[in-house]
């Protein structure tokens, strides 16, 4: 046999090997597990081009008040995104950024189809994510992920946006540039999140972040390395390489250079702790297999308790598939973003 399948075994376990730390103490880790995440990550655009938000968009639902708004992440990069703020909310009030997946973007999350047309009922009753947190009091920021929808290149924008990103393109040309496309996105979320804190109808100690899928990545990165966000929803990614990215392939823009050599995906999603973490995944996501999302989240348990946050950490495996369930992790998010103080 000429195939390469044990190459790439050997090759994983000869990456993990290198982790000399790995059997060390969580406490003893973490500042290694983060410095190895920013350097895989890449060099990123220097902060500090001014936000210039503006509202192009708004419309009165039942939910509350939905904007359609765009800042600006980098010189040359504006990011749009949905905000959804609840009927009859006073004062200033917790948030949350929600990150779509793959598919036409952040029109998912607020329940709309690619053609801004209202999107028609699930079978299941199921309704988007962005109106059942705004239900729980949660201003609700959805932006458009670079990439997907209306920011994918514009050779791909006449294409079927359910079927078309533009990943495979943008991070393969970032990666002749020494970045990465995951790099990239973490940034914008970051930039997200300084547009989301100074809104005037945020509570700044009050942020959090939810995603799905690819979208995940995103939630866990940004998280992991930004302590304003104070909670966290990974839907559909909790996982680790070994049993995912490394049994089928997914997008390119999961994978992250020399990562391996220093940690499995649970110790980096385990870097948001001690703040509020909920992990919640299908028993049938083909995806992220189920097994190894138990595995995973008994490490983030453990990590946990090494940090005396115990019950900050939830954990949800749901009938379902590779989708957002929030059977749990909703309530369990307005909870958090509406403890009393914030975590450091």
């Amino acid at each position: 046999m000429w195939n390469p399948d044990h190459y790439l075994e050997e090759a994983y376990q000869a990456a993990r090997e290198q982790d000399a730390g790995r059997q060390r103490p969580w406490n003893e880790r973490r500042s290694g597990v983060r410095a190895a995440l920013v350097e895989a990550l890449g060099p990123v655009p220097a902060a500090g081009a001014p936000l210039e938000p503006e509202v192009i968009g708004r419309w009165e639902l039942e939910a509350g008040r939905l904007e359609r708004v765009v800042y600006t992440t980098h010189a040359g990069l504006r990011m749009p995104a949905f905000v959804l703020v609840p009927a009859g909310l006073k004062g200033r009030a917790p948030a949350v950024i929600a990150w779509h997946g793959h598919g036409i973007g952040s029109r998912e999350l607020v329940g709309l189809r690619a053609d801004d047309t209202p999107a028609e009922a699930r079978p299941d009753g199921r309704r988007p994510a962005a109106l059942q947190l705004a239900e729980r009091g949660l201003i609700v920021i959805a932006p458009e992920i670079v990439g997907f929808g209306d920011r994918r290149l514009a050779a791909d924008l006449p294409k079927d946006p359910h079927t078309t990103s533009s990943c495979f393109a943008l991070a393969s040309r970032l990666l002749m540039c020494g970045q990465t496309l995951a790099g990239l996105r973490v940034y914008e979320a970051m930039r997200a999140l300084d547009y989301t804190a100074g809104r005037e109808d945020v509570d700044p100690q009050r942020i959090g972040c939810m995603g799905f899928s690819g979208g995940g990545l995103v939630a866990a990165f940004a998280a992991a390395l930004d302590p304003r966000l104070q909670a966290a929803l990974l839907c559909g990614f909790t996982n680790t390489f070994a049993g995912s990215l490394w049994k089928r392939t997914h997008c390119i823009d999961n994978y992250l250079p020399g990562i391996l050599k220093a940690a499995e995906l649970p110790e980096l999603i385990g870097l948001i702790a001690p703040r509020s973490l909920f992990v919640e995944s299908g028993e049938g996501d083909g995806l992220f297999p189920a097994a190894s999302f138990r595995e995973a989240a008994s490490v983030l348990e453990t990590i946990y308790r090494e940090e005396g946050a115990r019950e900050r950490f939830g954990s949800d495996l749901f009938p379902g598939k590779h989708e957002v369930s929030g059977r749990l992790s909703f309530d369990w998010l307005a909870q958090s973003l509406k403890r009393n103080a914030p975590i450091e």
